[in-house]
């Protein structure tokens, strides 16, 4: 929560923001992405029904519309949703419902340009972030995390395009504005959309398990021959309970 990470914030530190900013009785909803796993270890929750976080099959694009669900159910709740910005490519259009509708959202647009627990994930693989960053193609490349001349960042203005949807958006760059804008979208009658940019390499430490994700039996890149060597090292491990 109290990193202080430079130049750009960590999420964390956004879950942080976010949960200081709730209320006793207010409600956080995610879905995909790293974000689920670090709400499930950061966020503290005061109310039974204060934390909604759809685990089952990480379905990228809930986070609105299940704020919006959520809202319609307890109007009386102040309404936070969490979303990276590859959930929200998927599906922002229920913004539009949101503001047809008169119902107020606070929405927390968390963008590290890509997918990012994809990526984290494809690194662990030995596969380096292959096709996760919204980069420009480049000499045949979609993008790798170890390229040092990979293609610019897309242009996406993600507030604009909250903006134009009939939201009250706003770009923040630190964690300050992020706890200024909070306050302000709290206390209107508008869904708002509050974008800040964070550190897409810096997360909160792991968990001691271990995920049984194949990696490829065949691949000329060494990293991945080495990660299916350990792949098949903790295979072996495995307990089964039936």
């Amino acid at each position: 929560y109290k990193l202080a990470h430079q130049p750009l914030p960590a999420q964390s530190e956004v879950i942080g923001a976010v949960n200081d900013a709730a209320g006793p009785r207010d409600v956080v909803v995610c879905a995909a992405g790293s974000m689920p796993g670090d709400l499930h270890k950061l966020w503290r929750t005061r109310d039974p029904k204060q934390y909604h976080v759809e685990y089952g099959y990480s379905c990228m694009g809930y986070e609105i519309a299940g704020a919006l669900g959520v809202k319609l159910a307890a109007p009386d709740r102040e309404v936070f949703s969490l979303v990276g910005d590859g959930s929200y490519l998927m599906m922002s259009s229920e913004i539009v419902t949101a503001v047809q509708e008169g119902i107020k959202l606070v929405i927390v647009l968390v963008d590290n340009h890509g997918y990012n627990s994809i990526g984290s994930l494809s690194r662990s693989l030995g596969t380096d972030g292959f096709g996760t960053q919204y980069r420009f193609r480049k000499n045949g490349s979609i993008g790798l995390d170890s390229e040092k001349q990979a293609g610019a960042v897309l242009p996406i203005d993600l507030t604009a395009n909250a903006a134009s949807l009939g939201a009250a958006a706003v770009r923040v760059k630190t964690i300050e504005e992020l706890r200024s804008a909070l306050g302000d979208a709290k206390r209107t009658d508008r869904t708002s959309v509050i974008c800040i940019e964070v550190d897409r390499y810096e997360g909160v430490p792991s968990y001691e398990s271990w995920w049984d994700v194949p990696v490829s039996e065949v691949m000329s890149v060494e990293a991945v021959k080495a990660a299916r060597e350990g792949y098949e090292a903790s295979k072996k491990k495995e307990r089964r309970y039936l």
